[in-house]
């Protein structure tokens, strides 16, 4: 089926369906292009989605992906961020092998279409030529055929006449002869243009038309099968990606299969285990006993009691007060049953037994933490400390590392001068070697204190311990004051028993706060240069400048005890306030 043939009259028509065949290649272009934008925006939305839920650098967020169902979550959200890469890959390939292919074959297209419309008018244009040139020879044939029978008539008539002379009628037959030999030449002319356009019409026809036809009919059909490979493209560009895209969901799933309970719950110990063993019994306390009783050994009333008791020897103690006991004018209050003693206890948070223990507690608030990670329990600490030995060791390592380069080069350097001078490289040989020095005996360090605290953890066995917070006292009936205390280097803290102050309790009450115990005097004043929250027992809160009285100067430690009123006393950071002692007071000196 040719079009040159069956549609040889069509000409304008078909002008009109291969513009319209453009015209649908252009809209499926547009088509694609906003397919590809689309891809674009949800790639961009995937990838956004994917980055709001990572974990912040540097973070706590950041600890929390050791957890393996953190780990899958982590997963998954780098395996949505390449899922998203590949609808970039789907918007990428259709753009350079679909929209600017069909981009340029449109153009294509265009010119090849007006090349062969231009033809096919230059065609039509000649053949309406020789059909006028066809009409103009027939009009003169006809025009000269009546123009020579009337000559003839009027030669007839002429000749017939007897009054006409000789010479008018030969004049007559003359112009009869010129008018007909004039029609003879115009049908010749006639004859042989209706003959060549006969012939042009023909080839027009059966010719030019049909082969014009036949390549505007191949141009169609090409951007058919054009489209139609288009459209495949497109369906294997997005069949490509789904391997990739699959694999993208197996990684999903593989992470959530590696979810494993069991590790979590032991990240769990390992990262809250504070080392101590739980609390022994409680012995039975026979209140029937004379009020001078002596307090056991791993009792409640122990634990509550000697960090709040100021040892007595026999009489008022002239020495400083018990740093965290606020002092109570208030009549005292019924005694609360032991067992509403016993569940505060294991409700509350342990409480800070030492002034140490309390400027530990601040310092670390402030961000100042210990080097040696001694405020943490000794299990958290015992991890810390094994976590920065790794650190120094893998330091220590690289450093090695680049000693060896360092001395391979030189000993190039030796062998060949003049690839460098190898004097240039002691100075830095020198460096790496000092760094390995330090970070060796930094290491050494690090490794004391976790030989100390591998040391000094509690064997499993071990009931005897008490929980983090709690007194390990080694005879029952003494206790000793805070002065005494020692600090162990795991954070947690026990008594040195003194030869010189064992004296037993006076104390019959487990509120007894010394109320019958003389106030210090003041040594001076002092003005509160910032706003300090006293959040911790034994502290006192105060407001910039505020005017308070000094009962105790720093003793090197950082604080200074102050008193607002009889009521009030506590110890508040010696940088917050500016202290004026009294002249007459032993070493009187201004703190800023």
């Amino acid at each position: 089926m040719s079009w040159g043939i069956e549609l040889w009259d069509q000409f304008d028509n078909l002008e009109k369906h291969t513009q319209w065949g453009i015209d649908i290649l252009e809209k499926y272009i547009k088509f694609v292009k906003e397919r590809t934008e689309i891809e674009l925006s949800y790639a961009k939305q995937l990838r956004n989605l994917s980055k709001k839920y990572q974990p912040k650098k540097n973070s706590k967020e950041e600890e929390e992906y050791r957890y393996t169902a953190c780990k899958a979550f982590l997963s998954t959200l780098n395996e949505m961020n390449d899922y998203a890469g590949q609808h970039e890959v789907i918007s990428e390939n259709m753009t350079s092998q679909i929209i600017v292919e069909l981009a340029r074959y449109v153009q294509e297209l265009k010119q090849e279409r007006k090349s062969h419309f231009h033809d096919g008018r230059k065609a039509q244009q000649h053949i309406e030529t020789c059909w006028k040139q066809l009409e103009s020879s027939k009009r003169r044939f006809e025009r000269d055929c009546k123009e020579a029978d009337r000559a003839q008539q009027y030669f007839e008539k002429m000749d017939a006449d007897i009054n006409v002379t000789k010479a008018d009628v030969e004049k007559a037959r003359q112009q009869a002869q010129t008018r007909h030999q004039m029609a003879e030449d115009s049908k010749a002319d006639y004859s042989s243009v209706l003959q060549k356009f006969n012939h042009e019409q023909h080839e027009y026809y059966h010719t030019h038309i049909p082969n014009i036809f036949q390549k505007i009919q191949e141009m169609e059909e090409r951007r058919i099968v054009r489209i139609g490979e288009s459209v495949k493209t497109y369906a294997e560009l997005d069949r490509q990606v789904i391997p990739i895209i699959g694999k993208c969901l197996d990684g999903i799933v593989k992470a959530a299969e590696s979810i494993d309970p069991k590790n979590d719950s032991q990240l769990v110990v390992e990262a809250y285990k504070s080392g101590f063993e739980p609390p022994g019994d409680i012995e039975f306390e026979d209140y029937t006993q004379p009020m001078k009783r002596t307090v056991s050994d791993n009792s409640l009333s122990n634990s509550r009691g000697e960090g709040k008791s100021e040892l007595k020897f026999g009489g008022k103690s002239k020495g400083k007060l018990w740093p965290f006991i606020k002092k109570n004018k208030s009549p005292k209050q019924q005694k609360e049953p032991l067992s509403h003693r016993f569940n505060e206890f294991m409700t509350s948070k342990p409480k800070i037994h030492c002034f140490r223990s309390l400027k530990r507690g601040l310092s670390l608030k402030l961000g100042a933490t210990p080097e040696d990670f001694s405020n943490l329990p000794p299990e958290q600490r015992r991890k810390k400390l094994q976590q920065k030995v790794d650190e120094l060791n893998k330091e220590i390592q690289k450093e090695m590392d680049q000693r060896d380069a360092i001395t391979k080069m030189k000993d190039v350097y030796l062998k060949n001068p003049q690839m460098g001078d190898p004097g240039s490289l002691d100075h830095k040989l020198a460096e790496v070697s000092q760094n390995i020095e330090k970070l060796r005996l930094e290491a050494q360090k690090f490794e004391a204190w976790l030989a100390e605290v591998e040391g000094r953890l509690p064997a499993r066995s071990d009931q005897a311990r008490r929980q983090s917070g709690m007194y390990e006292t080694q005879n029952a009936p003494s206790v000793n004051n805070c002065a005494q205390d020692r600090e162990s280097p795991d954070g947690s803290y026990t008594e040195e028993q003194s030869q010189e102050s064992e004296v037993k309790v006076l104390a019959t009450d487990f509120d007894d706060e010394f109320d019958d115990e003389e106030p210090l005097p003041a040594i001076g004043t002092c003005k509160a240069l910032y706003t300090f929250e006293g959040q911790n027992e034994g502290t006192i809160s105060v407001v910039e400048g505020e005017t308070l009285y000094v009962i105790e100067e720093d003793k090197g430690d950082g604080w200074t005890r102050i008193r607002r009123n009889e009521d009030e006393e506590g110890y508040v950071p010696t940088s917050y306030v500016e202290v004026y002692l009294d002249k007459n007071a032993k070493g009187a000196k201004t703190y800023i």
